[in-house]
């Protein structure tokens, strides 16, 4: 027997109407009343939004514009279900910050994805929650012509917000709301953390407060009039407002601004981004209290429902909320990197074979700390214990490198990156849309690339004989061969074909990257909490040691002290990997350029130089596959971070990619050699070569 299968049509919206209203007020006997709104909705909402370009209700209008009965009953239904519903939590709650702990704002918007937080059915917020759900309804909503909107507002018989300003109307929710927001922003503008963003208003009346008066004065106007609950864009009281709100966000832009004199944490941050949203929601909310012209009542009346169910359905958007959050840390955070890496990009010969020198020191101290880690693969202990050691080997060493100015290769990408979209940045601003920005930015590129080149060639041709040296010593004093049952996997772990090390030196990029974002993090926050000034004027530290030395130490502190944390958690993040990947039955492990070339060292020794010709050159081409791996990674992801942080579309990689490749088509030799200079300047007006 055949079978049949017939498409099943779509409900329209017509269909729902017929169904539920046809015959009189059947609708009052549903179950559930929020049913029909729900139906209703889901028949118009497009199934494919990219597909839809404009969603038409020409059949819907004209279809209650022939059936009065029914629109009279659609009409009654609406009101009914809408009457007296609460609006003011919308208004000053949805979508913006409630709480300025970013971690528990992020958890709680991610439960509230999973499991929405259903509030009181006197409210407007049960009923969006039930009806506009998707977080892409506003959107087609917007796609509505909004004459067909004011048409149906009218056939529907909905009455303006300005009818009445008693107590639970429209008008009273949105000015309650715009109260509840005002006195908000008050508080948390006077509080010590954010005032000591802007020293500039200490002695000065706060615009806030001003701003509060003045909303309760155009508020209470409001209400007593007679029949005519609005104002109009000529009063001088509205007019006022609004300057108050200029000083306002004026306040709020200059507590960011000083961000990079004092410093700012998390928790300001979030304080600050708090009072920028609710500026802006009053921003949208205050004119809605105008009405110059008559038909200037349905259209705010219809602007206010369409905001209403906007900030409902983007009430909990996680995406944005980290976007703004994380933005002005970055670039905070960014700007330390930027001035920090200025240091391991070379200009002259003297400063070139000066970034040879201290690679090599930093390849000496590496080629050290390889062989001390073969030494504590013998230690008899747990993964934990494995993990511990190994992290302080590596903490201690890479601290070593740093106190002493010695160069590690594959930290610089962190750094220089950062610096790089600092010269594009002031390029963009100095040259606008003109090709001169990225050729600047070429030459400047090619100055850090070649100072990778011999920072990585400085740190491999020394760790490759310390690490053979030291084997040797040891060897010749204990009789001891320590890599003699190692050197296999020692040498197999560099091969990029039978081993994963380019996943492993993937993941040391990333940890490179996250040292990076820690050093600036530690700086900015030093700086915020004025770290510097209280350990120079501290009276136990002047006391004991002398005001000098205190000073002295003072300033060693906030020289030194980001970039020592820094290499200590890149210590542990080495050091723990592969146990933690032993721990979870993962293959996960960090391979660096540096410790590459010192391990190689090691496996030749081991093996009594027994390497067959097929190792030595997977081996040999291991580390240098590592080595661009590592920066790749740590390179792109700090790149990324930057470009972020000062909002430069990423569409500028493409003419920056064009213009690096013109400019080492020219001169090819400049990637890795200091030879000959142009006349391109940068911040400072410094020449480039």
């Amino acid at each position: 027997m055949a079978v049949s299968f017939t498409k099943k049509k779509k409900v329209t919206t017509i269909d729902v109407l017929t169904d539920y209203f046809d015959n009189n007020k059947r609708w009052e006997v549903t179950i559930d009343p929020l049913e029909i709104l729900v139906k209703i909705v889901a028949s118009i909402r497009p199934k494919n939004l990219k597909k839809t370009n404009e969603i038409d209700l020409t059949d819907l209008l004209l279809f209650l514009k022939k059936n009065k009965s029914i629109t009279n009953q659609f009409s009654s239904y609406l009101k009914g279900l809408l009457f007296e519903k609460k609006i003011s939590r919308i208004l000053s709650d949805a979508a913006i910050l409630q709480d300025v702990d970013f971690l528990f704002e992020v958890k709680k918007r991610i439960y509230a994805k999973v499991l929405p937080y259903q509030h009181e059915t006197d409210t407007l917020e049960f009923v969006l929650n039930q009806v506009f759900y998707a977080d892409y309804d506003p959107i087609w909503l917007s796609k509505i012509p909004i004459n067909q909107i004011e048409e149906l507002y009218e056939l529907v018989g909905f009455t303006s917000l300005y009818e009445s300003a008693e107590q639970n109307s429209v008008l009273s929710e949105l000015m309650m709301s715009m109260s509840l927001i005002a006195q908000r922003m008050s508080g948390r503008a006077l509080e010590s953390d954010v005032l000591k963003m802007v020293p500039e208003y200490f002695h000065f009346e706060s615009p806030f407060a001003a701003f509060e008066k003045e909303l309760l004065l155009i508020q209470d106007k409001i209400k007593t009039k007679d029949n005519k609950h609005f104002t109009t864009s000529e009063s001088l009281y509205y007019k006022q407002l609004f300057i108050l709100h200029k000083q306002c966000e004026e306040y709020v832009e200059k507590a960011f601004q000083n961000s990079s004199k004092f410093g700012i944490t998390l928790r300001v941050n979030q304080s600050l981004l708090r009072i920028r949203q609710q500026l802006y929601r009053l921003k949208i909310l205050i004119p809605l209290l105008v009405v110059d012209v008559e038909t200037d009542k349905k259209k705010n009346s219809i602007r206010l429902a369409y905001k209403l169910i906007k900030y409902n359905c983007t009430r909990n958007n996680l995406r944005t909320f980290v976007k703004e959050s994380t933005q002005l840390l970055s670039y905070e955070i960014t700007q330390h990197t930027a001035k920090t890496g200025e240091k391991y990009i070379t200009q002259s010969r003297s400063e070139y074979f000066k970034m040879f020198n201290t690679a090599l020191g930093g390849g000496l101290i590496v080629g050290i700390l390889c062989v001390i880690k073969v030494l504590l693969s013998k230690v008899e202990t747990s993964d934990f214990g494995h993990a511990f050691l190994y992290s302080m080997n590596y903490s201690f060493g890479f601290i070593a490198i740093y106190v002493l100015g010695f160069t590690l290769a594959t930290k610089q990408p962190a750094m220089t990156a950062s610096a790089l979209v600092k010269v594009l940045e002031d390029e963009i601003k100095e040259n606008g849309n003109s090709n001169q920005k990225h050729q600047g930015f070429a030459v400047f590129f090619a100055r850090v690339f070649r100072s990778q080149f011999i920072a990585f060639v400085g740190n491999v041709i020394m760790a490759f004989p310390i690490s053979l040296l030291g084997i040797w010593l040891i060897d010749l004093a204990f009789h001891y061969n320590i890599a003699e049952t190692k050197w296999n996997t020692l040498v197999t772990d560099l091969s990029p074909v039978h081993s994963m090390a380019i996943f492993h030196a993937a993941i040391a990029g990333c940890f490179l990257f996250l040292s990076g974002i820690i050093s600036g993090s530690v700086a900015n926050r030093d700086k915020h909490y004025q770290i510097y000034q209280r350990i120079k004027e501290h009276p136990f530290l002047k006391r004991s040691f002398g005001k000098e030395k205190a000073e002295k130490f003072a300033h060693w502190y906030e020289k030194k002290w980001a970039g020592i944390i820094s290499n200590f958690w890149l210590g542990i993040f080495m050091g723990s990997t592969a146990s933690i990947g032993v721990f979870f039955g993962l293959n996960l492990d960090i391979r660096h350029i540096t410790f590459a070339s010192g391990n190689l060292a090691l496996g030749l020794y081991g093996s009594n130089y027994t390497l067959d010709n097929w190792m030595l050159f997977w081996g040999i081409f291991g580390i240098g596959i590592i080595g661009l791996v590592n920066f790749m990674v740590s390179f792109g992801l700090s790149l990324g971070l930057a470009f972020r942080s000062r909002a430069i579309p990423l569409s500028e990689f493409k003419p920056i990619s064009a213009s690096i490749w013109r400019h080492f088509k020219s001169k090819p030799f400049s990637f890795f050699f200091p030879i000959g200079t142009i006349e391109v300047h940068h911040e400072g007006g410094d020449k480039l070569p």
